[in-house]
C-alpha cells in the first residue's frame, strides 16, 4: 500500500538533522575515485565544498612552501580556519612571516595553536626536552596540540608532496587518517618546479629563511641549513634518523590518528543535530529568549527580542531618506553600491539571507563596511550557529533568526561562538 510522501524539507532542516557522515574509509575511496584525474587547484576547491568532506581546516606551518596553499585558500574560501602550530620554539622569521601572510592574503580565521601550558611546565620546564627526546618534544608541542585543535573538524588539508620522498612518495589526494578524519593533500602530485612556478607566477612572498639555505623549516633548535645536493629535508633533525614530527604517524603508519584518550579533552560536536544531544552549559548569564513565535536577535551577549520599531524599506523601493530614521533591506541579488551616496544617512541595513548556504550576504556586509557604513548592520534569515563568527567578522553587529531556528539551536549553542574575537587573528592585530 503506498504511503504518504514525506513533506519537502528545507536545506536548514537537512543540516540540523544531518545523519552522521559515512565511514572515513568509504568516503576516502569515493573522493579519490572521483578526483583522481583532477589537478591541485581543482582538488583544493572540491575539498572546500564537497559535502563528503565535512567541516574542514587547513593546517599550515607557514614554512618554505606554505604560501601556495594559503594563497589558494585566500582566493577560494578565505574564511576557512587555518591552524598554525605555534610550538614556542619557532624561528622569529617564521612568526613574522605568518603575520605578514595573514595580512597580505586576507586570511580571516588564522588560529595560533599553542602547547598546553601545564604540560609544558611538567614535561619541558626549561625548554630542553628536544635535546633529550625529540619525539617526546614533537608530541608535546605539535601532535597533542594539533589533535585538540582538530577535534571539531572532519577533514584537514596538508601541504605534503610526493617529491619530498620517504614516507610521502606514494601520497594520494585523500587519505584515511586512522578512521578519525580525512586528510587532503592537494599538492601531492606537484613537482618542486610546479611549486616554484606557482610562487613566482603569483608573485608571492617567500619565507626569508629560504634564501639562507633552509628549504624545509621547522622549530629553530631542530632545523639547520641544507647543502647543495642534499635532500631538502636533510636539515630537519639532522643526524638523528628522525624524518617526521609525528603529526602524520600512528604506530609507525603514515597516518596521524588520535593521541591517547587520557591526553585529550572530550571532542565537541561539529554541529548539534537536535537539542537533546546538545552539551549542557551554564546558562545563568544568558539573556532569556523572546516570545516563541517572534524572530530572535542574536548578539555576543545572548538572545533578545527585536528592539527595532521603525519601518524597513526594500532597496528596490528606496529613493532616499524620507524621515528622521532610515532602515534599508537588501537581498543577495542587490548591489550595495546603490546605497553609496546615502550611507551617512542610513541608520540600519538589514541583509537578507534566503538560506544558510547562500553566503552572498557576508560579501555584502564586508563591502558595506569597506564603503564606510557606520550604522547598525543586521544579518536576517536562517543563519546557523556555526556561521556566527563569520557573520561578526564580516561586519554584522547582530543576527536575526526565525523563532523555529532559535528553538532548535538555543543560546548555549551560539554562546560557544560568541567569543568570536578569540579566533579572529586580524582583529587582534588591529587591537
Amino acid at each position: 500500500m503506498p504511503h504518504d510522501s514525506a513533506p519537502d524539507r528545507s536545506p536548514l532542516d537537512r543540516v540540523l538533522d544531518l545523519p552522521p557522515l559515512a565511514p572515513v574509509a568509504r568516503r576516502v575511496a569515493s573522493l579519490n575515485a572521483r578526483y583522481r584525474h583532477h589537478g591541485a587547484t581543482a582538488v583544493m576547491e572540491r575539498a572546500l565544498h564537497d559535502p563528503e568532506v565535512g567541516r574542514i581546516a587547513l593546517v599550515s606551518s607557514f614554512g618554505a612552501e606554505s604560501v601556495v596553499l594559503l594563497h589558494m585558500l585566500s582566493v577560494m574560501r578565505p574564511e576557512t580556519p587555518v591552524l598554525f602550530l605555534e610550538t614556542e620554539l619557532l624561528f622569529p622569521e617564521t612568526l613574522a612571516y605568518q603575520r605578514d601572510l595573514t595580512e597580505r592574503l586576507g586570511l580571516r580565521d588564522v588560529r595560533l595553536i599553542h602547547p598546553d601550558p601545564e604540560a609544558l611546565r611538567a614535561r619541558d620546564p626549561d625548554n630542553s626536552l628536544h635535546r633529550r627526546d625529540m619525539d617526546a618534544c614533537c608530541l608535546l608541542r605539535k601532535a597533542e596540540p594539533l589533535e585538540r585543535a582538530l577535534s571539531g573538524f572532519d577533514t584537514w588539508i596538508t601541504g605534503r608532496k610526493r617529491f619530498q620522498g620517504g614516507t610521502r612518495a606514494a601520497l594520494e589526494f585523500f587519505e584515511n587518517e586512522a578512521e578519525a578524519r580525512i586528510k587532503v593533500n592537494p599538492l601531492a602530485r606537484w613537482t618542486k618546479a610546479d611549486v616554484q612556478d606557482y610562487i613566482q607566477n603569483n608573485r608571492l612572498p617567500r619565507h626569508p629563511l629560504v634564501a639562507r639555505g633552509y628549504p624545509s623549516i621547522g622549530c629553530a633548535p631542530c632545523t639547520s641549513p641544507v647543502a647543495e645536493g642534499e635532500d631538502e629535508r636533510a636539515g630537519r633533525w639532522r643526524g638523528t634518523g628522525k624524518k617526521e614530527c609525528g603529526i602524520h604517524f600512528v604506530n609507525g603508519r603514515m597516518v596521524r590518528g588520535p593521541v591517547p584518550a587520557d591526553a585529550m579533552p572530550a571532542p565537541r560536536p561539529v554541529l548539534v543535530r537536535n537539542d537533546e544531544h546538545a552539551p549542557q552549559e551554564d546558562t545563568a548569564d544568558a539573556t532569556p529568549a523572546p516570545q516563541p513565535d517572534a524572530p530572535v536577535i542574536v548578539t555576543d551577549q545572548g538572545f533578545a527580542a527585536d528592539d527595532w520599531s521603525h519601518p524597513v524599506t526594500p532597496l528596490a523601493e528606496f529613493s532616499g531618506p524620507t524621515g528622521p530614521v532610515t532602515a534599508i533591506e537588501i537581498g543577495p541579488e542587490d548591489d550595495p553600491q546603490l546605497l553609496a551616496r546615502h550611507l551617512p544617512e542610513i541608520d540600519m541595513i538589514r541583509v537578507r539571507f534566503p538560506s544558510f548556504s547562500d553566503g552572498r550576504g557576508f560579501t555584502h556586509a564586508r563591502q558595506l563596511r569597506l564603503m564606510g557604513f557606520q550604522g547598525r548592520l543586521r544579518a536576517a534569515g536562517p543563519v546557523i550557529a556555526d556561521q556566527y563568527a563569520m557573520a561578526r567578522r564580516s561586519g554584522f553587529d547582530e543576527v536575526e533568526i526565525p523563532a523555529e531556528l532559535a528553538r532548535r539551536q538555543p543560546w548555549p549553542q551560539w554562546q560557544r561562538r560568541a567569543n568570536w574575537r578569540a579566533h579572529d587573528y586580524q582583529s587582534r592585530l588591529r587591537a
